[in-house]
């Protein structure tokens, strides 16, 4: 078998580009964390790469259990229907390999960052597969999505410190809202499947005005909650911009959907992508 056609089949498969929306902010987390604990933004390299380990297979094994559970609804969906776990490229054999060496690399980088970390690498596990369980009966998987790449920031401060500060709680809500409103905003394309197949989301149960209402009270409530963060924290300028420019890329973000519905694509993942990466970068000024 051709490997590099295989890394290629799985990279589509988990679609790893979006590691975009987790990974900025478990470093956020662990710069203001180094801050406070050590007086310096730099947790080290160690840490660096087993957080970036971390959240890459915790975010591989999510995936792969959605892939792999969902199997059957994405068979029908023309939007999903050639994905690697539907047309063949990837094995149901291959995939629960892939979940299950990367759920056990994650226990054992949580084991190598520290006691807290190894405790609660179950309990997470537990959280990010079961977002797939959720849409089969409730219209809350959205909000469950949310919670599994929120988890990110808290995670990032008990690799730093061994502690859950409140600061990070905030910070993690406003990951969970930002997440769950452009979820809202891409499920949108799958209203009408949703309705059909009796799929339980928000899109096919309230339609497509009230879905962008509520998507728009979701990031109000990001917006807010990462305010509430950097006041938590006790960060300063270059942080409140972070802030700023947020709200103005959701706004964005809202503008595109509401006026054509082809361009969720292009929300969902250049302007959440920037939104990350900026905000990223402006608490690296802030706490450097």
């Amino acid at each position: 078998m051709n490997s590099k056609k295989l890394i290629n089949d799985f990279s589509e498969l988990v679609m790893f580009q979006h590691s975009v929306f987790s990974l900025p902010f478990i470093f956020i987390a662990m710069l203001v964390a180094s801050a406070q604990v050590n007086g310096s933004g730099w947790f080290g390299w160690k840490l660096l790469v087993l957080g970036t380990l971390a959240a890459v297979c915790a975010r591989n094994y999510a995936m792969g259990v959605n892939r792999y559970l969902d199997r059957d609804i994405d068979r029908l969906n023309p939007r999903t229907k050639h994905r690697p776990s539907v047309d063949g490229r990837v094995s149901e054999a291959q995939m629960l390999w892939f979940i299950l060496l990367n759920a056990a690399a994650f226990i054992v980088v949580a084991y190598c960052i520290n006691t807290l970390a190894l405790l609660l690498s179950l309990p997470i596990l537990l959280v990010l597969g079961a977002y797939t369980y959720f849409k089969r009966f409730s219209a809350l998987a959205h909000l469950i999505l949310g919670i599994s790449l929120g988890l990110a920031p808290i995670a990032g401060e008990v690799a730093v410190s061994g502690a859950i500060s409140w600061w990070s709680v905030s910070l993690a809500a406003g990951v969970t809202f930002w997440v769950a409103g452009f979820d809202l905003l891409y499920s949108l394309q799958d209203m009408e499947f949703d309705k059909a197949q009796g799929l339980h989301s928000i899109p096919s149960r309230f339609g497509s005005i009230k879905t962008m209402w509520i998507a728009r009270v979701f990031h109000l409530l990001a917006v807010a909650f990462w305010s509430l963060f950097v006041m938590q924290a006790y960060l300063g300028l270059f942080a409140g911009l972070a802030i700023v420019f947020a709200a103005l890329m959701l706004a964005y973000e809202h503008y595109l959907v509401s006026r054509d519905f082809t361009k969720i694509d292009r929300a969902f993942f250049t302007v959440n992508g920037y939104l990350g990466f900026v905000f990223l970068s402006l608490i690296i000024v802030e706490v450097m």
